[in-house]
């Protein structure tokens, strides 16, 4: 027997995801897991092709959220993020995405969740995997959402109406601590690295120390299966330092390989995801990094170019391009305080209707 679930597909950012309504699931974690496993990917058991279901076999296009109304005094809504493992049969909790929550206001403009001001609409949204809260801009004129526009990220064709998601109080919203291990710098199995979380957990690492340049191609470094088992076996070992206990089956902490700006910006990125280096990067991915950068005595000292002491943009750069990301942030005695992170981020709404799912 069929069920038939209502549902809009956007993408948003550099990811495309499916969007449901609180309402239309049930209330329970697993169940909801299960039920966007099979949107997904038609089976429970794992499918890497998704033939069944509605996802783009691959990470970034695998993902969902559930949206709806806001019990906490600071949000509009409340956003569940979740991330299905492509072909493993499972669906994970443990992170959020800064670039589906980018379609997460139009989603709730778009189904009467929030209503729509003109011209500009503030959606607060209670990000429910890690805590925190994001203030997202869309523009709205005559109320409707507009997706039409001159903005342009890396990572998406054209270009489309800005979204401005605007991050607050984020540090150590997965860890417990923007550095985690309490110490800037770590060494595990012989490699330098800092741990840092500003709304995402992530690794930083030298890519010059796994004699790398930091510019290989996303093709050539997935398939150096030795690299991607050394890394994979850091992430391990770090995990419980950062405070994440056993990470064998999560998708945080994300390893990053950092080498010097080679196009303008600040530093130049490679992204494990865990397990498959990312097109570009993550938005929470950047944010931490571009944190990483001002943070006195981190890994990215001596290879990270600020263009002044008083930078507030930091360009991200990856392998399809490049991120910006605004700190505002200040340095007291040494240690770092992140007020607010914010990013350019564009949606655009593909589809809506109802999808099947086996019950």
């Amino acid at each position: 027997m069929q069920k038939a679930i209502p549902y809009m597909q956007l993408r948003g950012g550099s990811s495309k995801g499916l969007f449901f309504l609180s309402k239309d699931l049930p209330e329970d974690v697993e169940a909801i897991k299960r039920s966007v496993l099979l949107a997904m990917e038609g089976t429970t058991e794992g499918d890497p092709r998704q033939i069944d279901g509605l996802g783009g076999a691959h990470s970034l296009t695998s993902k969902a959220a559930v949206v709806g109304p806001s019990k906490h005094p600071d949000a509009d809504v409340d956003y569940l993020f979740l991330q299905v493992v492509v072909g493993k049969g499972q669906v994970s909790t443990g992170q959020t995405c800064g670039n589906i929550l980018a379609g997460v206001a139009p989603f709730s403009i778009e189904t009467g969740l929030v209503k729509a001001s003109d011209p500009v609409t503030r959606v607060r949204v209670n990000m429910l995997n890690t805590g925190g809260i994001c203030e997202v801009l869309v523009e709205t004129p005559g109320r409707q959402v507009n997706y039409e526009g001159t903005a342009r990220i890396d990572g998406v064709p054209g270009t489309a109406a800005p979204i401005i998601c605007n991050y607050l109080d984020v540090a150590g919203s997965t860890c417990g601590a923007l550095l985690p291990t309490g110490k800037v710098l770590d060494e595990v199995d012989g490699y330098e690295l800092t741990c840092i979380d500003n709304g995402m957990p992530v690794v930083l690492l030298r890519a010059a120390d796994f004699g790398l340049s930091g510019y290989e191609s996303v093709e050539d470094l997935s398939s150096n299966l030795e690299l991607k088992a050394q890394i994979e076996q850091i992430r391990l070992k770090v995990g419980p330092l950062m405070n994440l206990g056993n990470v064998a089956q999560k998708t945080v902490p994300k390893m990053c390989l950092i080498a010097p700006p080679k196009d303008g910006g600040v530093l130049h990125t490679r992204m494990f995801i865990p397990h498959v280096l990312h097109d570009a990067i993550g938005v929470l991915a950047a944010i931490s990094v571009a944190t990483a950068v001002v943070v006195p005595g981190s890994i990215a000292e001596g290879i990270s170019q600020l263009p002044s002491q008083n930078v507030k943009l930091f360009s991200i750069e990856h392998p399809s391009g490049e991120c910006t990301v605004q700190l505002n942030y200040e340095l007291l005695d040494g240690k770092i305080g992140v007020k607010k992170a914010g990013v350019l981020r564009t949606a655009r709404l593909l589809s809506r209707g109802e999808l099947f799912v086996e019950v």
